[in-house]
């Protein structure tokens, strides 16, 4: 049973970033034939980040505590380039349940080095992280109502390259359940920690 606030650690990309995005998410839905477009719930662009962590309940006891440590740790990481570059799905192509534009770090290492401090960061700080998956950056495009095969999507993401851009910061993000248009998620940042 949750008791605190469901939130999410974050790299939030700027609006270049999110616009060169949206033409080609906008293409893509294009492309899907008319009897399938209802099985995707396509995301809005005010939902697209890079989630470091996930933290299913926050108590407000623990906020203080934690944006503390996640202070520290993004000051420990240096700033560091992103690219939104091709694309996949979960949890697999001929079965897809999300659709997704990938991420590539152009540091070498500094994205998974951010979202490991991050992440000890929040166990420090006493808050369960999501845990078991393979940490894969990327960007929600889409989730479908039942499991369908997209590798026509992917393909065409493949050859997707967006604006590349300098990550200064993170951010704690509140996420309230069904509060947004259409029934979706409604994001509020709470707090932004800046990288050295």
């Amino acid at each position: 049973m949750r008791t605190g606030q469901r939130m999410f650690v974050a790299v939030m990309p700027p609006d270049a970033v999110l616009d060169h995005l949206q033409a080609e998410t906008d293409r893509l839905r294009g492309e899907i034939e008319p009897d399938r477009a209802g099985r995707f719930r396509w995301t809005v662009r005010e939902q697209w980040h890079v989630t470091l962590a996930f933290l299913d309940s926050v108590p407000k006891s623990a906020l203080d505590d934690l944006g503390a440590r996640l202070a520290r740790a993004a000051l420990r990481q240096t700033p560091f380039d992103l690219v939104v570059s091709g694309g996949g799905a979960f949890s697999s192509r001929r079965r897809a349940r999300v659709l997704w534009a990938g991420v590539e770090d152009r540091s070498g290492g500094g994205l998974r080095r951010l979202a490991d401090g991050v992440q000890a960061a929040c166990r420090r700080a006493g808050l369960e992280v999501e845990e078991g998956r393979r940490f894969r950056p990327h960007l929600t495009l889409a989730r479908l109502s039942q499991p369908d095969d997209v590798t026509h999507l992917v393909e065409d993401l493949r050859g997707y390259r967006g604006q590349e851009w300098r990550v200064g910061s993170i951010a704690l993000v509140a996420s309230h359940l069904g509060q947004g248009p259409g029934r979706r998620s409604r994001y509020e940042t709470v707090a932004t920690f800046p990288l050295t």
